[in-house]
C-alpha cells in the first residue's frame, strides 16, 4: 500500500494483507495475527521523496511513516543499514517502540574505501562486491528460498533495480555514507527503552559479530532485555538461514 509520509507517496509492503493500525506491527507476522510494514525508504524503489542522507534523517522518515499509519506501537526490524536505521528510530521514539531487533548489525559500521569509490565510479562493481561480501557461500542448499532460487543472481537484480529506481541520487553511494559517518550507536542504544535482540552472522565478513559488542554491552547495560542469537551464516541471514532468523525474530517478538 502507499502512505502519504512527509508529502510524499511512500510504498509499504503489507505481507499480501490489509493493513489494520489496531493490531502490532512488525515484518514477517502479517499471516500470524500482526501487521507488516516493509517500507522503502524515502527516494527508494516505489517511495517518493528525498533519499536519506544520514540514519538520524532515515529514522525521522520512520517515525513519519508510523504516524501517517496511525500506529501507536511497533517492533522495528532492520537488516544492516536498516539496524541502524531502527536503533537510532528506537531512541527516540522510546515507548512506541515494543522490540527491537538487529540483524547483521555493528557500530561503528564503517564502509571499505574501494566500496565507496566502487559505489560511485562503478555502481555495478559495487552491488557485486556487496552481494559476495554477504554470504559464506555462492553456492546455497537447493532448497534455499524453494527449488530454482538463484539467490546471488535475485540480490543482483534487486540492487540494479533499486540504484534505478532513482535518477538523481546514487543510493548505494548515499546509503554507504551514511552508515559510514553514524556515531550515535551506543548511545542511541542506552536510551532504547526495549527489550534487544541481536541477530549475528558467525562467518559475516560485512558486520562481523565483533563489530557488535559495543552496542551489545550498551543494550545490557539497561534493565530491558536482551539475546543475542548467532548463526553459521555470512551477512545475508535472511537467505542464507531463512528459517532460524524468522524463528528467533517470532519467538523474541512474542515474548
Amino acid at each position: 500500500m502507499y502512505l502519504t509520509v512527509n508529502d510524499a507517496k511512500t510504498y509499504c509492503y503489507t505481507g499480501g494483507k490489509a493493513f489494520d493500525a489496531s493490531r502490532p506491527t512488525v515484518r514477517y507476522l502479517a499471516h500470524h495475527g500482526w501487521n507488516v510494514l516493509a517500507i522503502d525508504l524515502p527516494g527508494h524503489g516505489r517511495s517518493q521523496g528525498e533519499a536519506p542522507d544520514s540514519v538520524e534523517a532515515a529514522a525521522d522518515a520512520i517515525a513519519a511513516l508510523l504516524d501517517a499509519a496511525g500506529v501507536q506501537t511497533a517492533a522495528l526490524v532492520g537488516h544492516s543499514w536498516g539496524s541502524l536505521i531502527a536503533l537510532e528510530a528506537a531512541a527516540r521514539l522510546q515507548k512506541r517502540v515494543s522490540h527491537l531487533v538487529l540483524i547483521g548489525t555493528a557500530f561503528p559500521m564503517k564502509v571499505s574505501p574501494a566500496l565507496l569509490e566502487a559505489s560511485v565510479n562503478a555502481p555495478e562493481q559495487a552491488i557485486k562486491l556487496v552481494n559476495v561480501f554477504s554470504r559464506s557461500t555462492l553456492a546455497p542448499p537447493p532448497s534455499a528460498l524453494g527449488p530454482g532460487t538463484w539467490v546471488y543472481g535475485a540480490s543482483m537484480a534487486l540492487g540494479r533495480r533499486v540504484l534505478a529506481s532513482n535518477t538523481a541520487v546514487n543510493v548505494f553511494h548515499r546509503g554507504f555514507l551514511a552508515c559510514d559517518s553514524y556515531a550515535n550507536g551506543e548511545l542511541a542504544m542506552r536510551q532504547v527503552t526495549c527489550p534487544v535482540l541481536f541477530v549475528l552472522g558467525e562467518q559475516d565478513q560485512m558486520t562481523p559479530p565483533k563489530a557488535a559488542q559495543g552496542l551489545i554491552q550498551a543494550a545490557r547495560a539497561r534493565t530491558a532485555p536482551v539475546q543475542v542469537t548467532r548463526l553459521p551464516v555470512g551477512h545475508n541471514q535472511m537467505t542464507e538461514a531463512p528459517d532460524a532468523t524468522l524463528f528467533a525474530l517470532r519467538d523474541f517478538i512474542n515474548t
